[in-house]
């Protein structure tokens, strides 16, 4: 069977070296005789596997030595509990609500102490970013919080907000590695990698290390939740994702391949622009989000029936383009233009498009 063009929102599609590399040392990692699934997380193997993924996300994103790079489990949920649990110092948290994962993450941190909502667009069904030059930022607020790409709403900050000071956190699981970032600005960076970067089942997070606790500010916190574990062990502490964080590291390679990120930032703004610009022009379908705030990574849109909308993601499937239908909370269709899709994916799936139109108007 032909590969399909897979738009799903994560687990999403990966680069085809990534995985035929994969594929030709399956049984055999290196000359190890076993296949990296098979092999011990205290291996001098996986060591150095672990040691290069950390070295080549360093380089791709650059990283400075102040900062921790962990590769964790639990999914981008799990931190929503874990960063109240180690950095509510103050037991104060700003949260800027711009989807359904931010609002996840500002409930989780209501059970540990004062999560303010310091601005949201809620109001128009989150399809833009509010204005956060100027927020109510609490003075006693810990760290202020974002969800910087919203893969549901598809809005992403391209101008990060005024912390007044305080430490930014950012989840980045639907754009990380899509562009260059000054790693500076944040406190803490995270994400899943299951969308951009590898498959389900790992977790990065870039830490400065001098937010990190020797003790985390919420009592009994679970070992396993404490990132100052996590961090003295280099990751190790407990068995690890290994086969993902294998992954994650070809994946690496290929966008250093690739040219680094401001390669991969002009190759996904080709893309975005392809679809957005039919959106625009377009009189059956329309995207929902306010231009200025739009995602290079997931593009929403509708065509203001929910019968046709239905027909088309059916037909879509037919003429194998995969995972178009919208998140089950808002509907229409979405599709997913991660790093590894490529430049003629968006290019047949608008000639779809467009006679699809065609034929429904």
């Amino acid at each position: 069977m032909a590969r399909v063009y897979n738009f799903s929102a994560g687990p999403a599609v990966l680069p085809e070296e990534v995985l035929k590399e994969a594929a030709e040392e399956m049984l055999d990692y290196k000359g190890t005789g076993m296949s990296v699934m098979e092999m011990s997380h205290r291996s001098k193997a996986f060591q150095s596997i672990l040691d290069e993924a950390e070295q080549d996300i360093r380089d791709l994103m650059g990283i400075p030595s102040n900062y921790k790079v962990l590769f964790l489990q639990g999914g981008a949920s799990q931190q929503f509990a874990m960063i109240p649990m180690n950095f509510m110092k103050n037991g104060v948290a700003d949260y800027i609500i711009t989807g359904q994962w931010a609002k996840k993450a500002w409930q989780e941190a209501q059970k540990y102490g004062k999560a303010n909502a310091v601005a949201s667009s809620a109001d128009k069904t989150f399809s833009y970013i509010p204005d956060c030059s100027d927020l109510p930022i609490d003075d006693n607020a810990d760290y202020v919080y974002i969800c910087e790409n919203n893969t549901i709403y598809g809005t992403k900050f391209h101008t990060l907000p005024n912390t007044k000071g305080k430490t930014l956190i950012a989840d980045v699981s639907s754009c990380f590695l899509s562009e260059p970032v000054d790693v500076e600005k944040y406190g803490v960076i995270y994400g899943g990698v299951q969308k951009n970067v590898g498959p389900a089942g790992v977790v990065i997070a870039i830490i400065r290390e001098d937010l990190i606790p020797e003790k985390p500010y919420i009592e009994n916190t679970p070992t396993m939740l404490q990132y100052k574990t996590q961090a003295d062990a280099g990751s190790l502490y407990n068995t690890p994702p290994c086969y993902g964080i294998y992954i994650c590291g070809k994946v690496f390679k290929w966008i250093k391949k690739m040219g680094g990120l401001e390669a991969m930032k002009v190759h996904n703004e080709k893309k975005a622009k392809i679809l957005y610009d039919f959106l625009d022009s377009s009189k059956l379908f329309k995207g929902t989000v306010n231009p200025a705030d739009r995602s290079l990574m997931n593009v929403p849109f509708v065509t203001g029936n929910e019968e046709l909308d239905a027909k088309f993601v059916k037909e879509a499937k037919e003429a194998g383009f995969e995972n178009l239908k919208g998140h089950r909370t808002v509907g229409g269709m979405r599709a997913s233009i991660y790093n590894a899709m490529p430049i003629e994916g968006v290019e047949k799936l608008v000639a779809f498009m467009g006679e699809f139109e065609k034929a429904n108007s």
